[in-house]
């Protein structure tokens, strides 16, 4: 399986990514730095850092001045910015950006108690509750995504200190758990996906038992928070033990056949039980995941490839429950999909997977980011009226504008990591083979692996011509080049040097062999066609709607560029839609769609007898992750469409 060595390996050249990777160097990361430290004027505040210090002050003294702030899994936001930053020091390194990131790593280290227990929620609160409350209080989360900075960071830098901290955390709980035979499972799974990491980056076979063990043990009793809670006398939040959908704890993990419940917690689970399936060759794990990554992505995913509909437990609801103005569709839902679906391509070499992939990052996760990289979304809706949204009761969690952070800051610092580390998704490495999944300009080192360089040159999403050089270390390169054929792409052509090429087509890619030389040039050109996209006739409230497509982005209708008011238009069915030119300085460049439409007049009685009148128009459309980026606004993906006046 391919590794992070493919993230510090890979350089991200100018165009549409290479601007997020200066993004993410230059501003995302300072940014949340500082809002971890509590420094961002008029944001919500954080606390992560100063709850580390009190927890090692604590640890050092008996005792702490202040007392601890934030959610119960506020130490995971510190835990996602340091990989975010692991990340970015592979591809730019920076000496005082490495300092800091130390400094805190020795923090962590003063905070972690020892027997190794890491968590400042209890360290500093609540000691003698620890591991009392699996349910609600999320010791396994946080230990699972600081265990991911730790291999991220040692990856990355070379440097063991965090790892070796971390490691003693998954040792504690391996004895709690597996020596000891404590009983119980996450309540917020995270921390299977990152103990198959662990496993993976220190090929110690006990953390791979344990992720194997919660990944067993799920479900089996599925009472088990309802008898935990009867044991304690304290709570989190107070959720119900009896709603077992929502932690996934209804039935054993191998015979749930419908993505419930939380959805954030859903795809982290599916993420862990595709990488052991895969690891361990486990068949009917391996059924259980395509089973569950075909009901989320045929019946409960947005156009927009976010997921979870419902404000109510950030969760999944019923098949084809697809509402668009009070759509959850948390940005880390759609990180987390991203995740399930790269796991899969790993387990099953199937260009839907990646197809999905590249929905959800260019639109569901990238909406999620202010453009300037300052602000940001935790629900991404597909329809917002100003007035409605983020105000009506039904709506509050729907804002129309990103603020500048959360007090759930969960969803910040997990879209910089993500995009920090993209190459782990648009490349994989399987053998001899390359696989190109997602189409990202670049130049990816692979001297140790197949003996040479490749470099993707393109100007994706917004052209549609792809082309991959080769620099062999001595001759010619001996390889496969698998490409992805997007499904959205009805004409792909492929050549060599000029020359149709003569490949073999299988489940979604284009596999070319050969021995590649510096002279050689493959080069791909995708449909960039306008599309109009539908749905089943089963999701309601897209009856008589289309959403209009162009490559793998999705676009919006904005009231800045349409008069002010969406909900008077509709498409002309089977009208023309031209593309604009690029556009380098509106949005931070992009393409516009031009749509033939109608706008009907306004009728102000609420009811009435009289038709409206519509006259022509015309519908200009942005890409939906470019949404929101230009004050309190209108916007809606799914719009109506027309016959004719």
């Amino acid at each position: 399986m391919g590794d992070l060595k493919l993230v510090r390996k890979f350089a991200v050249e100018d165009g549409f990514f290479g601007r997020y990777e200066k993004l993410v160097k230059d501003v995302v990361l300072p940014y949340q730095e500082r809002a971890l430290n509590d420094q961002i004027e008029g944001a919500e505040k954080s606390h992560c850092i100063e709850n580390f210090r009190m927890a090692a002050q604590k640890l050092k003294s008996g005792r702490c001045e202040g007392t601890f702030y934030g959610m119960v899994f506020q130490d995971s936001d510190v835990a996602k910015w340091l990989e975010g930053a692991a990340y970015s020091l592979a591809q730019n390194p920076d000496a005082a950006l490495e300092a800091r990131c130390d400094k805190i790593i020795d923090l962590i280290g003063e905070a972690q108690q020892e027997d190794g227990y890491l968590n400042t929620y209890f360290t500093v609160k609540d000691p003698d509750r620890r591991w009392s409350n699996l349910q609600e209080a999320h010791e396994l989360y946080c230990a699972g995504h600081m265990i991911e900075a730790a291999v991220a960071y040692a990856e990355c830098t070379g440097k063991s200190r965090f790892l070796e901290i971390m490691c003693g955390m998954a040792d504690h709980i391996y004895r709690r758990f597996v020596e000891e035979g404590a009983e119980g499972y996450p309540g917020h799974p995270e921390i299977e996906l990152a103990l198959m990491r662990l496993y993976r980056s220190t090929s110690v076979e006990r953390y791979k038992e344990l992720a194997m063990h919660f990944i067993n043990v799920r479900g089996v009793d599925s009472d088990y928070y309802c008898k935990e809670k009867e044991k304690r006398n304290w709570i989190v939040w107070g959720s119900d033990p009896e709603d077992k959908e929502y932690t996934q704890s209804h039935a054993p993990v191998r015979e749930q056949k419908k993505a419930t419940g939380h959805a954030v917690r859903a795809v982290y689970l599916y993420t862990g039980m595709a990488d052991a399936a895969m690891e361990t060759g486990d068949e009917e794990l391996s059924k259980a995941c395509k089973t569950l990554w075909d009901d989320i992505t045929q019946h409960r995913m947005y156009v927009t490839g976010g997921i979870g509909s419902a404000y109510e437990g950030e969760a999944f609801t019923k098949d084809d429950h697809l509402p668009n103005d009070t759509a959850y569709a948390e940005t880390c839902a759609a990180i987390g999909l991203i995740f399930f679906s790269n796991k899969m391509l790993y387990l099953e070499r199937n260009g839907k997977y990646a197809d999905v992939m590249e929905r959800a990052l260019y639109n569901g996760v990238l909406a999620g980011m202010q453009l300037d990289g300052t602000k940001f979304f935790y629900v991404n809706p597909l329809e917002v009226l100003p007035g409605i949204s983020g105000e009506a009761k039904t709506h509050k969690h729907a804002l129309p504008v990103r603020p500048k952070w959360f007090a759930c800051a969960c969803c910040p610092p997990n879209v910089a990591r993500l995009l920090a580390s993209v190459a782990e998704y648009a490349w994989h490495v399987v053998s001899d083979t390359l696989f190109s999944n997602l189409f990202i300009a670049g130049t990816l080192d692979l001297t140790d692996s197949l003996g040479g360089k490749v470099s993707l040159k393109t100007s994706y999403p917004y052209d549609n011509k792809m082309e991959y050089h080769f620099e062999p270390q001595e001759g010619a390169m001996s390889m496969t080049l698998a490409i992805r054929i997007p499904a959205w792409s009805e004409e792909t052509k492929i050549s060599v040097n000029g020359e149709a090429a003569d490949c073999e087509i299988r489940e979604g890619y284009a596999y070319l062999s050969g021995d590649f030389g510096t002279d050689d040039v493959v080069t791909v050109e995708l449909d960039l066609s306008v599309r109009r996209v539908y749905t089943s006739n089963r999701v309601s409230a897209n009856t008589g709607r289309a959403a209009v497509q162009r490559g793998p982005l999705i676009y919006c209708a904005e009231g800045v560029d349409n008069e002010n008011d969406i909900l008077s238009l509709s498409l002309k069915k089977d009208g023309e839609v031209t593309v604009s030119e690029y556009l380098p300085k509106k949005l931070c460049g992009i393409q516009e769609l031009y749509a033939q439409g109608y706008r009907e007049t306004v009728n102000e009685a609420l009811y009435s007898f009289e038709a409206p009148k519509a006259e022509p128009c015309q519908i200009t459309l942005v890409p939906y992750y470019t949404w929101g980026n230009r004050g309190l606004n209108q916007m809606r993906v799914w719009i109506p469409e027309k016959n004719k006046i």
